[in-house]
């Protein structure tokens, strides 16, 4: 699916890339144009990508991108057909060849293209409260509904039969139909992405998207990042509670209820069917299976399998939870 919120500036030859984000040219690569830069799975011969840790092995040595970014020992799992691109920090230099190809993507600021709903052909076709703002080719359909003083930013995408409440913003997000997106929630901001560097804060560009399936309710004042290079994604039937928090990169099953104040590091995948208590939080980088249940106030730090029951920090199968705690 192509992102019509950053716009890539590439092509660029890789000795241009590598120079501008001051990589050690150690092979000499100099003729082949880079024309993205993307995750190990979607990369394709045009394309660069990263390998930061051995969780990804199995990816990485079946991924089609022209060049990776990694280490010299995690270099030997990539396919020939990939050439090595060796630094010390992949996440540094994979944060600045990202700004190359997107220096749109590191800021969040406003939209300033918004203009009033009631200057828009929206204003007969929509029922909307007062101060509603919407950005440029943006798109909403049949029997929509907008709360006060929300803000709808550029090329976002509403499908039909939604409701968006009052002060909500929506921005680098694609919404299907009948779906609720409660008062005060923030939608496809930038994610927590950024990494210690010489006395400073590096930030990660977030070129990704929110896609938002079918039936689904967003609860009031939660947020949903985009994501970094691959997409955040809420699965069909999904229901959050309030003060739900989504970070960059997850994707969230079908049929999944999440309680209150759960949270969500980055990068992680639910299953479908699975159930979380309140004040929960889910690590980064992790797999939740099918049919999972996790118990309020669990601290889930490794994958759970299918069908699985579990409680507690760190989360552990019910039946242990409830003898440990006797």
């Amino acid at each position: 699916m192509i992102n019509p919120f950053f716009k890539n500036k590439g092509p660029f030859k890789i000795d241009v890339i590598l120079k501008s984000a001051n990589i050690n040219n150690k092979f000499n690569y100099v003729e082949t144009k880079i024309f993205d830069i993307k995750d190990l799975i979607t990369a394709s011969n045009k394309d660069i990508t990263f390998f930061h840790s051995k969780k990804y092995e199995t990816v990485a040595s079946n991924t089609k991108a022209a060049y990776c970014i990694t280490t010299k020992q995690l270099s030997k799992i990539l396919p020939n057909s990939c050439k090595v691109i060796e630094v010390d920090n992949v996440l540094i230099s994979t944060a600045m060849i990202t700004k190359i190809l997107y220096p749109d993507s590191v800021t969040d600021d406003f939209d300033s293209k918004v203009i009033n709903i009631e200057k828009t052909l929206f204003n007969k076709t929509v029922k909307h409260g007062k101060n509603v703002l919407l950005g440029e080719n943006v798109k909403i359909g049949n029997n929509c509904l907008i709360g006060h003083n929300s803000i709808i930013e550029s090329d976002v995408i509403i499908g039909d039969n939604c409701s968006i409440g009052s002060n909500v913003i929506i921005r680098n997000t694609l919404i299907k139909n009948n779906v609720s997106v409660l008062d005060g929630c923030v939608v496809g901001k930038k994610g927590f992405g950024f990494f210690p560097y010489n006395n400073e804060n590096i930030r990660y560009p977030h070129v990704g998207m929110v896609i938002i399936e079918d039936n689904c309710e967003i609860g009031c004042g939660s947020t949903i990042d985009r994501g970094s290079l691959s997409n955040t994604i809420i699965g069909k039937n999904t229901f959050l509670d309030n003060q739900v928090h989504i970070a960059h990169n997850n994707k969230i099953g079908e049929n999944c209820i999440i309680a209150g104040q759960v949270g969500f590091a980055g990068s992680s995948t639910l299953g479908n069917n699975v159930m979380i208590g309140g004040q929960a939080g889910i690590s980064g980088h992790l797999k939740v299976g099918n049919n999972v249940h996790i118990g309020g106030g669990s601290g889930v730090i490794k994958n759970i399998p299918d069908n699985s029951k579990v409680m507690g920090y760190p989360a552990k199968g019910l039946k242990n939870f409830i003898k440990d705690n006797k």
